[in-house]
This record gives C-alpha cells, structure tokens and sequence, in this order.
C-alpha cells in the first residue's frame, strides 16, 4: 500500500488513480469457474459479436467427373450469428463517514486498512460482473438462450429444435427421470438416442447433483452395470461403463450466486439449472467474449492508460455528487458467450 500525506486530499482520486484501480484489479487472481474451462475468455474491441457457427467436421462428398469437365463447386456451411454484447455493471458507495476516515487517518496503518478495504469492495465488485458471465455461459450452455431475469437482456443462439427435448411436456415417451413409480423408466435409452442425434457422438455431460443421483439410483442402469438393482452404483464403475459403451462421461456443477432483490434480500442461485442435462463432445464450446464499456472509454481518454491495460472487467473509484457527497467504487463489462458449438450440443430438461 502506497504512503501519501495524512493531511486531507483534495479529491478521492489521490488514494485511488485509475492507474492504480487498474493495476490493483489486473493483478489479482479470481477462483475460476467451471465454465472458464468451457468458455476460455477473449477481449474484442467491438461491441457487436460476429458468432460464425463451427462448420461441420463431416466430410461432404465430392462427386465424380468426367474427364476435361469443371469441377462440382462446394459450398461452406457455417452460418453467421450477430449478437450485441450485454452491458453489466454495479457500484458500492463510500459513505461520507468513511471518506472522513479516510481523509483524516490517525496513522499509516489505519490509512492502509480503510484504503485496502475500498480495494476489497472493487474486488467484490470485479467478482459480480465474472459472476454474471458464467450465469449467462451456463444459460448458453443449458438452454440456448440468455433472459435477463428483469428482462432488460435476452439472446438467443438458435440451438436446433431436433437437438433439444423437455420430458416434463406430454408426448410420446417422454417420462421425467424423478417418476421412481415407473419400472419403465429407461434413462440410458434417453442418453443413447439423444446421442445419436448428433453428427459427433457426445463424449461428456453436464448436469445437476440431483439429476445425476437420479440416474445413478435408476434401476435399469444399475441393471446394466452390475446385473442387479441391489448394488450402490460408484462413480468410477459409471464411468468405465458409459465409456465402454460410447456413452457420455457425466460430471456435476451445483455451484451458486446470490441474487439481490430490489429489498436487498439476497437468494442463493443455481449456475446450471439443478432439473437439465446437456451433452457435448469434446470440441471447444465457445468463448466468454469481453469488450469496452462507456466508462472504460470515458476514464481512459487522455491519459497514458490504454485498452490492453484494462483487461475483461473495468473498474473504477469516483465522485458523483456534492449533496450528499456522493463517491462509489464501480466496476463494468461488455460481455457476451459466445457458442460455436450451438449444433453439437444436446440440451434436455429432465425433471420439473
């Protein structure tokens, strides 16, 4: 923590520069999410996302010729896909009693403590705009689509109604995995022809602890496996056995965020939907795609700080008002996943 002069500062940014914000929060290291691995991140300069859609690794055939005749000309397959990157951002107010303290620190060591914990609440708030990419990675991933809970956002990805199912709608064999009355239930039958749906056989799936207790509890599973409904089913027998039989290696993801009402109240929630399942290969899924924001412009005009030095999340301490001194620390993003692998993914809802 730097050593400034104790006496009062002219303005709040003496203890916080942009430079400094920015150095603080490109030098930390944010616990990765499940979906860092899925959606590695990208920086564009741009706010619009060009998604082309991964062509096809199925060969097209080329057709025979005759001799001194043109060739078949082919044509690509990938499509294109626009979407406009979602603008996210959130501020903590410094109250004016700790702008006091600030100003007026009995020594050096107070000074660093009430400085350090304006840079924990920038922390926070860098934590709450990656929180919110991964939310909208796992809606990508689960459903296709991403919808702003107040409907201030929505995108949707266009993922091919032949490779989507919901069992908890009537129809012909649709049967949710929870009905533990129906002997009939026949979940790996789901598994395989959701499957064999896709171009690429999927190789792993994503689902619910809830969801994945069920299958492993299913009799028909158990039966298959071990030849009987009386053995507890363990993890690595699953495995062997899903791989044996070019099935999906099935993995959990139960991780939460609190969602804070207009009350303040704060709601734990669910990344990945606890009653879907998605299946996939192992190809690269998408990108969580990272661009500029109002503010990052704005801040950085003039100065010697450039876009490379802001990296994914921008964040700031300012002043916005005189009565009552209004001062906040704010961080904000553009951000939007990205997913070129939307026609070799299968997503179901299983349960209600």
């Amino acid at each position: 923590m730097k050593n400034i002069n104790l006496q009062r500062f002219a303005d709040i940014a003496d203890l916080f520069s942009q430079k400094e914000v920015l150095d603080y929060t490109s030098n930390r290291t944010y616990k990765p999410y499940l979906g860092d691995s899925l959606f590695p991140s990208r920086r564009v300069e741009s706010l619009e996302l060009d998604e082309l859609l991964r062509d096809t690794p199925i060969p097209t055939i080329a057709s025979f010729s005759a001799f001194d005749a043109e060739a078949e000309i082919g044509s690509r397959s990938a499509s294109k896909l626009s979407l406009e990157l979602a603008y996210i951002k959130r501020k903590l107010r410094i109250g004016e009693k700790e702008l006091i303290a600030l100003a007026n620190p009995r020594d050096q060591a107070e000074q660093n403590s009430l400085t350090q914990h304006v840079y924990n609440d920038i922390e926070k708030l860098v934590q709450s705009i990656l929180s919110r990419v991964e939310k909208m990675s796992m809606d990508v991933l689960s459903t296709g689509k991403v919808v702003d809970e107040d409907h201030v956002f929505s995108a949707d990805y266009h993922v091919p109604a032949a490779h989507q199912a919901d069992l908890t709608k009537s129809g012909a064999g649709n049967i949710t995995w929870d009905s533990i009355t129906n002997d009939s239930l026949d979940i790996l039958g789901y598994l395989e022809a959701w499957s064999d749906l896709l171009d690429i056989p999927a190789t792993r799936a994503l689902t619910s602890t809830k969801v994945y207790r069920l299958i492993t509890t299913n009799a028909k599973v158990l039966q298959a496996v071990y030849g009987t409904t009386t053995r507890a089913l363990s993890a690595n027998d699953f495995d062997a056995f899903m791989q044996m039989h070019n099935l999906p290696i099935i993995r959990t993801y139960d991780n939460k965020y609190d969602k804070e009402g207009a009350n303040g109240k704060k709601t734990a929630t669910r990344y990945f939907p606890e009653n879907r399942i998605v299946l996939m290969n192992d190809d690269p899924i998408g990108e969580k795609v990272f661009g500029p924001t109002p503010d990052e412009v704005s801040a950085i005009a003039g100065t010697d700080i450039s876009a490379s030095d802001v990296g994914n999340v921008f964040a700031k301490v300012y002043k916005s008002s005189d009565d009552p001194v209004g001062t906040f620390s704010l961080a904000a993003a553009t951000a939007l996943p990205s997913f070129a692998a939307r026609d070799e993914v299968f997503q179901a809802q299983v349960i209600a």
